[in-house]
């Protein structure tokens, strides 16, 4: 009965979380009003996270390099956004972000430096400029500030995350870790089709 009730409760949670998914920056402040907004979609949670659990497979500098990559690239595109610059398929390509993101994680592929900053660049761009297109009426450096943030922090539960696997023994801590990336890339599969 228990397991009934946790799981009633779960599911009515996050029935809820499209309510909760923006903050009014009038009542709630332009920093939380993007702060919240990458982690309440599913899209973007598991996009940044999936950033975070790459760099931390490849280890070394791209744990930094990647995720610096990304936020950078992502507050250029939230800077196109204000602009008014046009950026075509922006779902398309964060859904493919989540995808891609995943299965590189999945396949544990490893490129130069260089190339892994690239790609996630790339996917940065185009979240950056959603969050740009949905600001509302937030004041633009705060709610930047905010996103930004949160995107980091979600960068850091990848990266965090991915070392804490790596500390198991063996295949084990990779098939977790390639379990975790092919999980995410399903999920951008069934966001782009069925969600």
């Amino acid at each position: 009965m228990l397991k009934r009730s946790l799981l009633a409760t779960a599911i009515t949670l996050a029935a809820t979380l499209p309510a909760f998914a923006h903050l009014d920056p009038g009542e709630h402040g332009s920093f939380a009003a993007g702060f919240t907004h990458p982690i309440f979609g599913l899209d973007h949670v598991l996009a940044m996270v999936a950033v975070g659990l790459w760099a931390a497979t490849v280890g070394g500098r791209a744990m930094i390099g990647v995720p610096a990559a990304f936020v950078a690239s992502m507050v250029l595109g939230f800077v196109l956004a204000l602009n008014g610059a046009e950026l075509p398929f922006v779902e398309p390509a964060i859904l493919a972000s989540v995808v891609a993101l995943g299965f590189l994680v999945a396949l544990a592929v490893r490129l130069p430096l260089p190339a892994g900053m690239a790609i996630v660049a790339a996917f940065g761009l185009f979240h950056g400029y959603a969050h740009g297109g949905e600001m509302g009426a937030a004041t633009a450096f705060e709610y930047g500030a905010g996103f930004a943030a949160a995107t980091a922090l979600l960068h850091v539960a990848g990266i965090g995350l991915g070392l804490l696997i790596g500390r198991l023994r063996g295949r084990l801590s990779g098939g977790i870790v390639r379990a975790l990336g092919a999980a995410t890339g399903l999920a951008g599969v069934w966001l782009a089709f069925g969600g």
